[in-house]
């Protein structure tokens, strides 16, 4: 089986029985114990995996599919809760946990699509880090790199690298600040970031709750819209295509593209060039409201940063802080000096700049830029230098942390290459709960976004 194949692909094969699900859940199985990377998976879901093939298997010869997501391979980010496994949230302080009593809510959803779980990927600890180093499960390296190891990018950093490696069709992650986009952009693959409370988190391992948003990461767009209904407990999907000369995009010049290397411009410019001539009319306007979102948290702090201290205070002050990643420590404590008020002044001013990006923004528009100003960098020089680590992490959740304050929805979509022949994202972002609209445009716009049009 053609591991570069679609879900959509895939699930042509499985619906006509070209495909058992049976072979195909087995054949994933062993494609994953069998690759040279070890680091991308934190378990597998084996009996599970077989168990659920064999039930999709009888369901599509008798008739009685439970629709096109059915018999297809799923992985999940090791956040969310798969019943009798422990969740370990990428940390060794977890790993002797107790087994999750109960598949998370999004979990149960795919399954009863009749997805089928095979394993749980690697992360950044706890997931709060854009690059993917994991020193507990060791570090998954960037499926598209050709030269030396580069970072898989985080915190999703085993969802991005099981697909772009041709492991699995479909992922789930999670993004508090990038975490689904970066490693799709890095890898050369989708990823969908929903608008918060699209789905339920329950059972969900969290990071910062005003801020935690789901999502797959997965081959094409057409994929991301099958799984987003399929999260939603939807039969079929309810996105449809329009026409590119309905597309409106505005480019922000504001923050977005600083210090951008000039091939990643030059890949982003040349999608933007490709669909103006296929119709889409294109602004490009400052946003203040960027730059405002990064003085807020000079003077106050970050809101991730505050939550993920209140969420790790007590395991910060105690014994298990010796045994976690000590950048995932030095970066939690920072928000031991965010105080209360500073916190409500976060909150208070994020409402306020979400009602000025509305202002901002006219009628349809959507938002374009790069996903990340760079591509993925090597691993080794990060593992030396803690101040590069820091300084290499700050930057790469710059561009997609700001749909997260801001509680909008993106996709990234590949649109070429860049240095060392490494994956360029294009970013499509839209406000609050304009899921529909985004991944409508996205869908229309995908293959002339990627060249292939």
């Amino acid at each position: 089986m053609d591991g570069n194949m679609s879900a959509a692909g895939l699930s042509v094969l499985l619906q006509a029985g070209t495909v058992d699900p049976v072979e195909l859940a087995t054949a994933t199985l062993d494609k994953i114990a069998g690759h040279r990377d070890q680091a991308i998976f934190t378990a597998l879901l084996g009996e599970r995996a077989l168990a659920e093939a064999k039930a999709s298997n009888e369901r599509i010869r008798s008739g009685r599919s439970l629709g096109l997501l059915d018999g297809i391979p799923v992985a999940w980010k090791d956040l969310f809760d798969t019943k009798g496994s422990v969740t370990t949230a990428g940390s060794a302080v977890l790993v002797d946990g107790a087994p999750a009593r109960a598949d998370a809510v999004v979990v149960k959803a795919l399954a009863s699509a009749g997805m089928v779980s095979v394993g749980r990927t690697n992360l950044s600890e706890f997931a709060f880090s854009g690059l993917g180093i994991n020193p507990h499960y060791g570090t998954a390296h960037n499926a598209a790199s050709r030269d030396v190891p580069r970072i898989p990018g985080g915190s999703s950093a085993g969802s991005g690298v099981a697909v772009a490696a041709g492991l699995v069709p479909v992922a789930i992650g999670t993004d508090t600040g990038g975490s689904i986009r970066i490693p799709a952009a890095l890898n050369g693959i989708v990823g969908y970031k929903a608008t918060r409370g699209r789905y339920s988190m329950q059972g969900v391992f969290p990071l910062a709750k005003s801020l935690d948003s789901l999502g797959p990461l997965c081959r094409t767009v057409l994929d991301a819209i099958w799984i987003d209904a399929a999260m939603r407990g939807r039969t079929a999907p309810d996105v449809s295509r329009t026409d590119l000369s309905d597309l409106k995009l505005v480019i922000p010049e504001t923050v977005v593209f600083d210090d951008a290397e000039t091939a990643v411009v030059a890949a982003f410019e040349a999608a933007i060039v490709r669909l103006e001539k296929a119709g889409a009319r294109i602004a490009r306007r400052a946003f203040p409201v960027f730059a405002e979102i990064f003085g807020l948290a000079a003077r106050h702090g970050a809101l991730v940063t505050a939550e993920a201290y209140a969420l790790h205070k007590e395991r910060l002050q105690g014994a298990d802080a010796e045994r976690m990643d000590q950048r995932v420590v030095a970066r939690t404590r920072l928000g031991e000096k965010i105080g209360m008020t500073d916190y409500v002044a976060i909150l208070d001013a994020r409402q306020r700049l979400i009602a000025a990006l509305a202002d901002a923004l006219e009628p349809g528009e959507l938002m374009a830029h790069p996903t990340l100003p760079h591509v993925a960098p090597p691993i080794a020089p990060l593992l030396a230098d803690d101040d590069l680590f820091f300084k290499a992490n700050g930057k790469t959740l710059r561009n997609t942390s700001i749909g997260n304050f801001l509680d909008g929805c993106g996709v990234s979509i590949p649109c070429g290459t860049g240095d060392a022949g490494m994956p360029v994202g294009f970013l499509l972002s839209g406000q609050r709960n304009e899921d529909e609209r985004m991944l409508s445009a996205a869908l229309s716009a995908e293959a002339v976004i990627r060249g292939d049009a």
